[in-house]
């Protein structure tokens, strides 16, 4: 017998998308107020046993993420405005592959120019005034702890994803119900935190900080090789933080460990909204779309 899946999700427009290890299930409140759950196959190659090595599986989660999120996203763009329908059980979404790998690649270049070449250029051109390897990687690192800091500030302050992040708060709250074992009701699910700690908010501030250590084990000259390195050691960077994540999950009952959570559960109090009961009820339609796929062991 397998070990219980772990579910997890993310917020779409006007939805939410729960996964489970081979499909996930898209609920999503239609314009004339119904609630439509489409179930999506997942592709198998995030599940080879390679992939599944410490380390490296981090990096592939993270890449089958954007995936699974960029497709969810297209589809419930589409259906939130009245889009074609396209069934209960579906494996296709408005983007093809190249599209995809085009949303995705760009999505990557532009995550990478902001986070990784915004902050290593600042901390190369102030190298006069703060010089040295240990310094420069934490003037680098500030520097990149402060652009996120920002970035998720700006973006939960426009309208359209702050009802995004109500839906964040949805999900966490609808994997909490089912995760204490009670009835996938609207009323369970309001008494949970809409703080999670297995989020992906908290996996990218993990990220960030592991960087600041990773990267400071690296030269700093000449400007191109510090900032290749920086991209060449992303994978490195992404394995080690996804271990922490799952680590620090496991051993929440633990007082020397839950201090690990703090800082992503109070970055989550931004990029999660108290969610109303329509909102809940689009999550809960979700996490029992994919629980009646038949995924609870893997």
């Amino acid at each position: 017998m397998g070990r219980p899946v772990q579910y997890g999700g993310q917020a779409v427009i006007e939805g939410v998308m729960m996964r489970g290890p081979r499909e996930s299930a898209i609920a999503v409140r239609l314009p004339k107020g119904e609630i439509e759950v489409t179930r999506l196959e997942i592709n198998a190659w995030a599940r080879k046993p390679i992939f599944k090595l410490p380390l490296l599986r981090g990096f592939v989660a993270l890449v089958d993420s954007l995936i699974v999120g960029t497709r969810a996203l297209t589809f419930s763009a589409s259906r939130s405005m009245g889009g074609e329908e396209v069934g209960e059980e579906s494996s296709e979404t408005e983007l093809g592959f190249w599209e995809l790998a085009l949303t995705i690649g760009l999505a990557f270049g532009l995550g990478l120019l902001l986070f990784v070449g915004l902050p290593t250029g600042m901390a190369h051109l102030l190298r006069g005034k703060i010089s040295g390897v240990v310094w420069q990687n934490l003037l680098e690192g500030a520097i990149r702890l402060v652009v996120f800091f920002l970035y998720i500030l700006v973006i939960s302050r426009l309208k359209d994803i702050q009802r995004v992040f109500q839906y964040h708060g949805a999900e966490h709250k609808a994997i909490f119900t089912y995760e204490a074992g009670e009835e996938l009701t609207v009323e369970n699910a309001r008494r949970f935190s809409r703080l999670h700690p297995r989020c992906g908010t908290s996996f990218l501030l993990i990220v960030v900080v592991v960087s600041i250590l990773v990267f400071a084990f690296v030269g700093l000259h000449p400007l191109w090789w510090r900032l290749l390195s920086r991209m060449l050691l992303m994978p490195l960077v992404a394995g080690i933080a996804y271990e922490i994540l799952k680590f620090s999950s496991r051993h929440l009952e633990s007082p020397w460990f839950r201090w690990l959570i703090v800082p992503g559960l109070l970055l989550q109090k931004l990029t999660t909204r108290e969610p109303d009961d329509a909102q809940l009820e689009v999550a809960l339609a979700a996490l029992k779309g994919v629980l009646d796929s038949g995924q609870e062991l893997t």
